[in-house]
């Protein structure tokens, strides 16, 4: 193997051959190319060759995905006749999803929970040209591996000879934790906005991977920095500053890296305090000799050198790319399997939670009783265990149509002195949406921040005396956690979406001044600092948001934290409960 496609191909096909469980897969982006093949010839020479090779189209029913009872055929046969499904079948093997950044969000669930469960490898190609475009992200957060063909440089290194995978193996099973590594990988990934512990822990199998592939007894530096290429690079969702491995908010982390910088030098079973025991540099080393680098730096210097260009100006400009945009608008209508108004029933077969019209069925199948009798006869064939016969053309499913559900999250900042003012503005904000939502079937909730927290002050709710209820004494005063305020709206906005046909968006009323930072400490330049970095995690998400500032004389700030939210922005220093609501209504 001598050009950059070979090596990563190699590597990737290695890697998830090694690890299939703790992996998961890999994203391949791009559009049709050698990397492809390359990855899908060297997965093959690497796995048994009995192992299973599927691909699973976009329009894959949930029976055919998952498996099940086939009605037709187990009402032909008179017993209960099970169909594996593609996931079944691809226990032990590939399982390849074409045109992945199609994929809707049902298929990417079903993918994402089959993974959860483990025993196949998916290989998801995404094609997708613009920044809008790509796979879901319940799905590419369990694919631990993601190749990209624009970035492939020749820094890669050659992989190992793929011949001595059960050696490897056997390798690869006794390699210890290493707390210092995972640690700066950690930290590497809070540098680049990449939120959870996912994509560390999997960072970590990856390195592992790579250690054992290379024959060393522990994950060293080099080990760590392909792992970094590999898992966190394409998953950046912002570009780290100077001195941004120091973002890692416990100091435990710091410490752990900094003894991780003599990871590449330290014989595995060396004892690290013996090298922070060292003699001082102004009279063991040499007067040249500059301190060596901290692991997390170096790991995110091999991160963004694996990051496109376009990608890296897109960050740079504050605004990351958005995964899993929600779309529709209010009261748009969504199709539901078994709630909603009814709909006349169409010709198909049940596929997940969808159910049979028998009424339909019977009254399809029964014009053709005496053909299909007459059929057997002539064929000479034993008379139907049912009375009924019924093929697959004759299957009705019952169909459904329901309103999608929206619920408005109003984020108000409950702190200072305006903090009375802005409480009484979404108190009657509130009550004019829920006024709405008899119609809409709509859902209001609230989120408060102040202090050193955020809260959830009204659940969503559609009862408007419950609303009242709840806002009649609300809290006010004290610090602004404006960081604190974004995480706790998004986390409920997100909880929401999960959900089949529910619709989440949030309007966040502050001053964009911060003052507390995410660990509930003073001081308004750090305090921004997570405020900006929460914002542009926030605005890959793709939720439909707005930003009104509520300060008397608006300032840059608020129109900066907007932008890397994605959030449309709107001043309304005297924003009184009939403007809020106009402004949501028109806006949102």
């Amino acid at each position: 193997m001598t050009g950059p496609a070979d090596r990563a191909a190699g590597w990737a096909a290695r890697l998830l051959a090694l690890d299939p469980r703790g992996l998961g897969g890999v994203v391949l982006r791009g559009a049709p190319g050698p990397l492809r093949e390359m990855l899908l010839d060297a997965l093959r020479g690497l796995l048994p060759r009995a192992a299973p090779w599927l691909r699973c189209p976009l329009q894959v029913d949930d029976r055919s995905l998952l498996g099940g009872a086939d009605l037709a055929l187990s009402l032909a046969a008179g017993r209960t006749v099970v169909q594996p499904g593609l996931v079944e079948r691809a226990r032990g093997g590939v399982l390849v999803l074409p045109m992945a950044e199609r994929a809707g969000a049902a298929l990417a669930g079903r993918l994402a929970q089959a993974l959860d469960e483990g025993g196949f490898l998916l290989v998801a190609l995404d094609e997708g040209q613009g920044a809008d475009e790509g796979l879901a992200a319940c799905l590419a957060e369990r694919l631990g591996l993601c190749l990209d063909g624009r970035v492939l440089d020749a820094g890669w290194p050659a992989p190992p000879p793929g011949d001595r995978l059960s050696e490897v193996r056997e390798r690869w099973r006794q390699m210890r934790f290493d707390d210092p590594t995972a640690q700066a990988l950690d930290a590497c990934a809070a540098a680049l906005g990449i939120g959870g512990l996912r994509a560390p822990w999997q960072a970590w199998r990856a390195a592992s991977a790579v250690a054992a592939w290379q024959g060393h007894a522990q994950v060293t530096q080099e080990d760590a920095e392909l792992a970094a290429r590999l898992v966190l690079a394409p998953r950046a969702r912002a570009v780290p500053s100077s001195g941004d491995s120091a973002n890692a908010p416990p100091d435990e982390a710091k410490e752990a890296a900094d003894a991780g910088r003599e990871l590449p030098s330290t014989p595995p079973e060396a004892d690290p305090a013996d090298a922070r025991d060292a003699p001082s540099s102004d009279t063991a080393a040499e007067p040249d000799e500059r301190p060596a680098q901290p692991l997390d730096e170096r790991l995110i210097a091999a991160a963004q050198a694996a990051m496109p260009a376009d990608l890296l100006a897109l960050l740079a400009s504050g605004v990351g790319p958005r995964r899993g945009a929600s779309g529709g608008r209010q009261g748009q209508a969504t199709r539901a399997a078994t709630a909603g108004r009814p709909l006349p029933s169409r010709r198909g077969s049940p596929r997940g939670a969808q159910r049979l019209d028998l009424i339909a069925t019977l009254r399809a199948a029964l014009p053709w009783q005496g053909v299909r009798a007459q059929e057997r006869m002539r064929q000479s064939l034993p008379p139907a265990a049912s009375r009924w016969q019924i093929r697959r053309d004759d299957l009705h499913v019952r169909r459904h149509q329901r309103p999608a559900q929206t619920t408005t999250i109003f984020v108000v900042d409950a702190s200072g002195s305006q903090a009375l003012h802005r409480l009484a503005e979404a108190k009657g904000a509130v009550e004019l949406l829920l006024a709405d939502c008899y119609v809409r079937r709509d859902q209001v909730a609230l989120v408060a921040f102040r202090g050193a927290g955020a809260e959830v002050l009204l659940p969503p709710t559609r009862s408007l005396v419950r609303a009242r209820r709840a806002l009649t004494d609300l809290p006010g005063g004290g610090g602004t956690p404006l960081a604190a305020g974004i995480e706790a709206g998004w986390r409920l906005a997100a909880a929401l979406q999960s959900r089949e046909g529910v619709r989440a968006q949030l309007v966040f009323l502050t001053d964009g001044r911060a003052n507390v930072d995410r660990q509930g400490q003073g001081g308004r330049a750090r305090a921004m600092a997570d405020a900006r970095q929460m914002a542009r995690q926030f605005g890959g998400s793709g939720m439909t948001s707005l930003l009104i500032d509520t300060s008397v004389r608006p300032q840059p700030e608020s129109a900066e934290l907007a932008r890397l939210m994605r959030a449309r922005y709107l001043a309304l220093p005297q924003a009184r409960p009939q403007a809020l609501h106009q402004a949501v209504t028109a806006m949102l």
